[in-house]
């Protein structure tokens, strides 16, 4: 039986206690308002942990979608597009303000909905949010074009304006976090937002829609329909209102949305796959080298994009660092994500855990070594123990396909040569790390290895102001820093005639 509460702006849920009010049922954010699916259809969202329902969500199709881009078009065009930049970067501002003091509750949401560990929501989902919403305010009123001279009877400008409507598609592995990565940048340049977040893990986004419009933002200007990829994510790219559409998520869907965006020339950018190289050469300080290596496979169960999935390893030092490193694994305490002591949660669902079990078993049948881990933890739950493969040859399955979970492929090399051969062997792109005290061979090194960003000496570190992306099936285009503002901009030209009038134009039209 479910309760009939719903979350409001006078009267949030506590959902620490979910357990005891049972399900709830959450609408859609249209227009600012909360309301039911057209087709009267909710579908249920688990926490991975426990594997019970904690509520019934509203399922968008393509009927909501049309309503919700209404709604964004409308804002875009009324108020929100009226408004003077500077307002809007303090309206973002009330709107961080508000996130800092839900704190406790958007952590206890993100863990309940997705089986991240609150001390690491804690420790980095927020902390990112808030850094990426106030520093994108602090755009929102320096978005500015260029005067260039050209001739001396023309004055010549240009001027950046916002793209329009954005459809923003989010994955379910940092739902708050790249939730905000999109939004942000994308109001603070004047855009309305359609967001969709994974069915998986819908509930943050829904409180944060909620929180925008407490913070002064007016109705429409964020919208968040949860719903499926093959109906609302579809109608969502496919919509002609549409005029810009970012994803993060799997290469597979990634190309169906560009070949849909094709249809009417959506601008689009993606942000995908990556089968990440974490290179250790034996002049590494091999401490630091095996804690950073553990982090960059295990963090969030290994469900992240850029995760050190591939750890190549000198030859030299290879047995050590694996002795070193299958220990360390073990040691890692997984469990119960609202305990402030777990480092390591559940996969996000059934279907998740089942794909990591399957490629462990494929692993083992290509010949691969299991040093450790490879199976399921516990009886309840989504808990795949930390897993290190070693022996792994370059072409097998487990060291050329993403597998978005806890598991390690140790891979030896000879030489810098044979490093950088097996770092760029992939169809991804998208991150690496190298480590090294010789500076001169990373210099070298980092000139060839094909990444978007490539750590040294560290794994894993982000920054808002840094740009973020990859290229083939990594994705094209870049989050972050000025390049989002390019994102949700379009470039204006401004000519001036300054000269005396004229009978005939000396450059003719490009058409």
């Amino acid at each position: 039986m479910y309760s009939t509460s719903y979350m409001s702006l006078n009267d949030a849920i506590d959902w620490t206690s979910i357990a005891a009010v049972g399900p709830t049922a959450q609408d859609l954010l249209i227009g600012g308002k909360r309301v039911p699916a057209i087709s009267g259809r909710y579908f249920e969202t688990l926490d991975p942990a426990t594997e019970q329902v904690i509520a019934r969500v509203a399922e968008a199709d393509a009927a909501d979608i049309d309503l919700a881009v209404r709604s964004a078009r409308q804002a875009f065009d009324g108020e929100w597009g009226r408004m003077r930049p500077s307002e809007r970067g303090q309206a973002l501002l009330r709107w961080a303000d508000l996130i800092r003091r839900n704190a406790e509750e958007l952590v206890e949401l993100e863990s309940l909905n997705s089986g991240k560990p609150v001390a690491s929501i804690r420790r980095q989902d927020l902390p990112a949010v808030l850094d990426t919403l106030t520093y994108y305010a602090g755009w929102a009123d320096k978005i500015s074009g260029q005067v260039i001279p050209t001739r001396s009877d023309a004055l010549t400008y240009t001027v950046r304006e916002a793209v329009g409507v954005v459809g923003a598609i989010v994955p379910w592995n940092f739902p708050l976090m790249i939730g905000m990565w999109k939004i942000a940048p994308a109001l603070a340049c004047g855009c309305t937002v359609v967001l969709k977040p994974a069915e998986l893990t819908p509930l943050t986004a829904l409180r944060l829609g909620e929180l925008a419009l407490e913070a002064g933002i007016p109705a429409g200007v964020l919208n968040v329909v949860p719903g499926f990829g093959k109906t609302a994510g579809a109608a969502l790219v496919n919509h002609p209102d549409v005029d810009k559409v970012t994803f993060t998520g799997s290469p597979n869907v990634g190309r169906t949305i560009l070949q849909s965006a094709a249809v009417n020339f959506k601008r689009v950018t993606l942000e995908l796959g990556g089968k990440s190289a974490n290179i250790i050469f034996p002049d590494a300080n091999l401490e630091q080298a095996v804690k950073a290596a553990c982090a960059g496979i295990f963090f969030n169960s290994g469900q992240v994009c850029s995760a050190g999935s591939r750890i190549l390893v000198h030859q030299d030092i290879y047995n050590e660092f694996l002795e070193k490193f299958a220990a360390r694994a073990s040691t890692m305490r997984i469990g119960d994500p609202r305990d402030e002591s777990t480092a390591m949660g559940p996969l996000v669902s059934a279907a998740q855990m089942n794909r990591v079990l399957e490629y462990v078993a494929v692993g083992v049948n290509e010949g691969a070594r299991l040093v450790t881990g490879g199976t399921r933890h516990g009886k309840s739950g989504y808990f795949v123990k930390p897993t290190i493969f070693a022996d792994v040859k370059h072409e097998m399955r487990i060291a050329q396909e993403e597998i978005f979970g806890p598991v390690a492929v140790v891979i030896p090399f000879k030489d810098e040569e044979d490093a950088l051969r097996i770092a760029n062997g992939t169809s991804y792109s998208l991150a690496a790390g190298v480590w090294s005290a010789d500076m001169g061979r990373i210099h070298r090194f980092t000139r060839s290895l094909k990444a978007g960003t490539i750590w040294v000496n560290t794994y894993g570190p982000t920054d808002v102001r840094l740009p973020w992306g990859g290229n083939r099936e990594s994705g094209f285009g870049r989050e972050h820093g000025e390049a989002a503002i390019d994102n949700f901009t379009e470039p204006k030209v401004v000519w001036i005639h300054t000269g005396p009038p004229t009978q005939n134009a000396s450059a003719a039209p490009l058409n």
